[in-house]
């Protein structure tokens, strides 16, 4: 009987009822949890998840229950709203790109504060007024549900006719359904109004920065919500145009004075209408990402930022002209980006530093309490809400835990970890320079494709003598990794290949230098000599026990939001080598704006690595002593270390595949782009693909993190006379292959 009994269960759990999918993703995303973690406790590949989110498959016996019963004690602890707002309709997208889907229901984004800055930008107050006065600009996608009137803002030169491929509407959230931000500018009667993404355009009746702040939180809608089950709601974004600073008596632009301090003075008018509105700046003061708040009451905040593009708060490297560009346009960049990556909280680098904390707030709800409360505690797989010292090696010079070092002592290998992108480049040989052009190809997204997927610690460092190296335990270990010899290399299970090392460079060393003795490496870097064949016996390392995936979340928003911008730029992620090469021509030209995303979708990434290990910036900083970057939790050099190792090391496996299956080896080697010289100007002239297949583990042309694009090519007579002509016969091509202008040569570097 008991086997009939066990029989009947299991076609029970066979037709276990499953939500949608799109629901399935929303309940996984409101707990915080990765598809990985779903995965894991399933037993079940990461592919398999994603598929049952995508409605692609469907789980079978047993997982199938297991999986039900998980979405149901999910669904208990976030269900659905009651009244999910309608989806938006796109009516007016160009033939020529795809535009973004509507947002899944319940996807959530998040705003974290800065942890100097946490006591002060914590505010409550979401108190919910009439809607705001609209006005529709004219020819934009409908909305459902609105009402509409004319108004002098549908006239307006800068206003839209279409939202285009790309444009953001208001999210399903009821409390920010006009968009996670706004551009207020001033017509010329004087007219204030805010351009929303989706070509929205609301009237504003505030007459001081103030009341602004006080509109801005009552009636605009403005803000997007969490991306974390833990965290917190994106506080609105105001962008103010020239005009508006005008309007509310702020100066267009800095002084010089005022730019240096990057703020404007204590004394200013309006800091004073704030203070008797009894409204708070955080320690930054008032700049170019001005953040307004008042202290919090309860759960609840009163926040709103600033975005001061006149004042430099859009950084043109990152972000090109978009600050000169027409408010709906303006509007429609900034929102593609907030909808995509997160509401820009300052810079590209602060905010994808922000993004991190995002997705892994440190703290989050405990479960009730004898008496029925929650309380705040440790929120498993972040960093935690306290900063931790580095090991010694690991901590740039200056910092505190090197304070007993003499003042003027040098540090070398074998006392700091040494973990940078490669800068390399070598003489051509006489075959080389038989040969017509020089091509480079550049690593898409090469960074974010460097955290996708690694183990790093997430706590302090334990100091281990002689240790029994791990490859899986994140860390830093002393080791002499000189007997590694490139010409005999693993490249397969049981598969050596024979290369001539001196056209290569080392995979240890930035500068591809062969190590002389012991240094300290990262984990990645170690596991691969490993994995080239040769053992390793470290003498110490620090190690954290405490690990886990912490940036794969982080790669995985960054890398969506890459590949939906490429996609409405007409890039697909499933193109042919050469129709790839094809649509990458010139695809900036067909829509500026969504360029600039690209820009600074990218810039986000690197930014936001870089500022694992921020130095100083003033602040009347000595040797010795902490700065204020070391406050923040997030402030860890070894996950910055570890993943620029795992980068370079990704680069050196493909360029040993490489020569080991074409006798090509690199001429010069820059960050994340490589030079090789070949007989025509394509990368398919020297790329060994068969039949559209690429060589595996090797160069793949695609817009994947990770897969290459054509970088640029020249002639190698361009590269010789180059050389020559600043005799340096070393001179690192790669920094001028895109266009063969040639800049800032110093010593051949």
């Amino acid at each position: 009987m008991s086997e009939l009994f066990d029989a009947v269960d299991a076609l029970v759990a066979s037709r276990a009822v499953l939500p949608p999918p799109a629901e399935r993703k929303r309940l996984r995303a409101a707990h915080g949890l990765t598809i990985d973690e779903v995965a894991g406790a399933l037993k079940v590949r990461r592919a398999t998840v994603s598929g049952w989110e995508s409605g692609k498959t469907e789980p079978r016996p047993p997982e199938r229950e297991a999986y039900a019963r998980l979405l149901d004690q999910l669904a208990e602890l976030y269900p659905a709203p009651a009244n999910p707002a309608p989806p938006e309709q796109d009516t007016a997208v160009p033939e020529t790109f795809t535009s973004e889907p509507a947002p899944t229901p319940g996807a959530r984004t998040l705003t974290a504060a800065p942890v100097s800055e946490a006591a002060e930008t914590t505010a409550a107050e979401n108190a919910q007024s009439a809607a705001p006065v609209v006005a529709a600009v004219p020819g934009a996608a409908p909305r459902p549900a609105r009402t509409t009137r004319p108004s002098s803002a549908s006239r307006r030169p800068g206003a839209r006719k279409a939202a285009p491929a790309g444009t953001p509407a208001g999210g399903n959230d009821p409390r920010f359904e006009n968009g996670p931000l706004a551009v207020v500018d001033v017509d010329a009667d004087g007219q204030v109004f805010a351009y929303c993404p989706g070509g929205l355009v609301l009237d504003v009746a505030a007459k001081s920065i103030p009341s602004l702040v006080d509109w801005t939180l009552r009636e605009a809608k403005l803000g997007q919500s969490k991306l974390s089950g833990p965290g917190k709601d994106a506080d609105p974004l105001l962008v103010l145009t020239p005009s508006a600073l005008e309007r509310y008596g702020l100066p267009v632009a800095l002084t010089e004075e005022e730019r240096h301090a990057g703020r404007i003075p204590e004394g200013h008018k309006v800091i004073k209408q704030l203070a008797q509105a009894e409204w708070k700046l955080t320690k930054r003061g008032f700049g170019p990402w001005a953040r307004i708040y008042r202290p919090a009451t309860g759960s609840e905040r009163a926040c709103v930022q600033l975005c001061i593009p006149s004042w430099n708060a859009l950084d043109t490297r990152h972000w090109g002209e978009a600050g000169q560009l027409p408010p709906a346009d303006l509007a429609r960049v900034l929102g593609v980006y907030a909808s995509r990556v997160m509401t820009p909280r300052g810079s590209t680098a602060v905010t994808g530093l922000e993004l991190m904390t995002a997705l892994h707030p440190p703290t989050r709800a405990s479960e009730p309490d004898a008496d029925g409360k929650r309380h705040s505690e440790h929120n498993p797989g972040s960093l935690g809400k306290d900063p931790v010292d580095p090991a010694p090696c690991e901590a740039p010079d200056g910092h505190p835990v090197l304070r007993d070092l003499p003042r003027f002592h040098v540090r070398g290998p074998a006392e700091k970890l040494f973990e940078e992108a490669y800068d390399w480049a070598r003489p051509m040989t006489d075959a080389e320079c038989t040969l017509r052009h020089l091509v480079g190809i550049d690593v898409n997204m090469a960074f974010a494709a460097g955290a996708n997927g690694l183990v790093v610690g997430l706590s302090a460092p334990t100091h281990v003598k002689n240790p029994v190296f791990d490859p899986k335990l994140p860390g830093s270990w002393l080791v002499d990794l000189s007997h590694v010899d490139l010409s005999r290399v693993k490249v397969g299970k049981d598969k050596w290949a024979d290369l001539d090392a001196s056209l290569l460079p080392s995979p240890f060393t930035p500068k591809g230098e062969r190590p002389e003795g012991p240094a300290w490496y990262a984990t990645p870097t170690v596991a691969y000599a490993v994995e080239l064949g040769y053992g390793v016996r470290p003498l110490q390392a620090y190690v954290r026990y405490e690990n886990g995936r912490y940036l794969d979340g982080w790669y995985q928003r960054l890398r969506d939001a890459y590949l939906a911008t490429m996609a409405d730029l007409a890039v697909h992620a499933d193109l042919a080598p050469a129709d790839f090469l094809a649509a990458m021509d010139g695809y900036k030209s067909r829509d500026p704006e969504l360029a600039i995303v690209v820009s600074a979708i990218k810039a986000t990434v690197k930014g936001g690595l870089g500022k694992l290990r921020e130095r100083p910036r003033g602040e009347g900083w000595r040797p010795g002593e902490p700065w204020r970057a070391l406050s923040r939790p997030t402030w860890r050099p070894d996950i910055r270390a570890a993943v620029i190792a795992r980068t370079r090391i990704n680069l050196h496996r493909k360029i040993v595949k490489h020569a080991a299956f074409t006798g090509q080896y690199p001429i010069a080697i820059l960050s994340d782009c490589v030079v090789y010289a070949a007989n025509g100007p394509s990368p398919l002239d020297f790329l060994p693909y068969r039949e559209g297949k690429p060589l595996p583990g090797g160069f793949k042309l695609g817009i994947n993190p990770g897969l290459v694009k054509h970088e640029g090519t020249q002639s190698v007579l361009w590269g010789e006379e180059v050389r020559e002509r600043f005799n340096a016969p070393e001179l690192n091509l790669a920094r001028y292959i895109k266009d063969g202008t040639v800049t800032d040569v110093d010593n051949g570097e």
